[in-house]
């Protein structure tokens, strides 16, 4: 008997038990359906996280104070005023051993604190960051440009570059470039707005910070010293030795600092080792959240099993008859094999269909919950997912059939014949 030959007789009979058969096909599409829809969350989970990390800027390291001991995937959330409310600092000391490792091309010292700012009669508290004009622009080009005006420049004092969000979005009208604003009672200049961030990158929130000139930051805050700073950045000259400059800064670190591994005070980020890092936590959390929407295709491969050892059944004097006609038992398994496996690729062509539709409904109802914003996107459907779901409903199809497949090969054929 050919396969083609086969195909129609499955065809046929699945078409003869119609509402059986769906309802069986049935378990498999919910089953399907569950597997894309969970792991393409997962896989849009990793791609975001991912996306915002690459914000903190390939060849760009940070060292905070303080050591964090946080979840992976809590990293990207960590900031300078969490770390330092130990009482932990860095000093100049610690800026020059960066500065000296092999492979460090920038170095930036950056302090930090509360300041108010006003504007006619509206007041709003920000987060200041006073950094070195010319490091701070070689490192910050490599995380996030300016959008409007210029970056500071040496010889700037009463200069002030903001956030996006502190620009657009924390009073009324939006702040132009060349405004006139006052901090903590002190005017200044808007010389420049920075481009969009999208969060905290390697400690600092840049969209809703305003950055001023370090000399200039020292003489607003009081709650640093003139030697100490609240974070320090660097650049490495090697994006792909990257992981070696960095254990060589934080070698010279430990031994300047004299701290041991259950002393250590500070934190080294890099966007690579936290990508890696959240990278393997998604991929566990994806193999869990599959593993939870599989049990729905067990259910669903029950159901296969039930449907064909009822079709064995109601099928014995006609498998007894294709016996006597010649049929041998390898090709009754293979016909029962077909059908079942038929049943799995139609319910995983339809579960793929739903999956798609659930996927795409959650992504937009996430989206506007959580941002207001229908263009983007939380959940991501790749070709090897599609590939996965599909042969995986082929494969359960075919198991599920293989012991029913195997009663019916072994019917003696005029036993069969008998059967009433």
């Amino acid at each position: 008997m050919k396969f083609f030959d086969m195909l129609e007789f499955a065809i046929e009979n699945l078409s003869h038990r119609g509402l059986r058969s769906w309802l069986t096909i049935l378990g498999i599409v919910i089953g399907v359906a569950a597997v894309v829809g969970i792991l393409s969350i997962g896989s849009g989970m990793q791609q975001t996280i991912s996306s915002q990390l690459g914000g903190l800027g390939s060849d760009v390291g940070y060292i905070l104070p303080g050591y964090a001991r946080a979840a992976p995937t809590q990293m990207s959330r960590i900031t300078i005023s969490r770390l330092s409310s130990s009482g932990i600092t860095l000093t100049d000391r610690d800026l020059h051993t960066v500065e000296l490792t092999p492979g460090v091309s920038v170095v930036n010292g950056v302090v930090t604190g509360r300041v108010n700012i006003q504007l006619m009669l509206e007041n709003v508290s920000v987060q200041a960051y006073g950094v070195d004009p010319i490091a701070a622009k070689e490192i910050t080009n490599s995380v996030v440009d300016v959008e409007e005006g210029r970056f500071l420049m040496p010889g700037d004092t009463n200069a002030v570059l903001l956030g996006n969000d502190v620009a657009n979005k924390m009073f009324k009208k939006p702040i132009a470039v060349n405004t006139q604003i006052k901090i903590n009672g002190r005017p200044f200049k808007v010389v420049g707005i920075m481009e969009k961030s999208g969060g905290a990158v390697g400690g600092m929130l840049y969209d809703s910070s305003i950055f001023i000139p370090t000399s200039t930051a020292r003489d607003l805050f009081t709650n640093i010293g003139s030697n100490e700073y609240s974070v320090i950045q660097f650049k490495v000259n090697d994006i792909e030795g990257i992981d070696e400059i960095t254990n060589e800064v934080e070698r010279r670190l430990m031994l300047s600092r004299h701290l041991t591994n259950e002393t250590r005070d500070f934190t080294i980020i890099t966007a690579k080792s936290m990508q890696e890092t959240v990278s393997n936590v998604m991929n566990s959390l994806n193999l869990f959240l599959g593993g939870i929407a599989a049990i729905s295709l067990l259910v669903g491969a029950i159901g296969i099993a039930n449907t064909m050892y009822m079709s064995v059944m109601e099928r014995t004097r006609q498998i007894g008859t294709l016996k006597a006609l010649g049929a041998t038992n390898s090709e009754i398994m293979k016909m029962f094999l077909v059908e079942a496996s038929l049943i799995g690729l139609v319910g995983g062509l339809l579960g793929i269909f739903l999956g798609f539709i659930a996927s795409g409904a959650i992504s937009m109802l996430g989206m506007t919950i959580m941002v207001g914003a229908r263009e983007a996107s939380i959940t991501v459907i790749t070709p090897e997912l599609i590939l996965f779901a599909l042969v995986f409903s082929i494969v359960i199809g075919a198991l599920s059939g293989l012991l029913p497949a195997r009663k019916a090969a072994q019917l003696e054929p005029v036993e069969a014949l008998r059967y009433e």
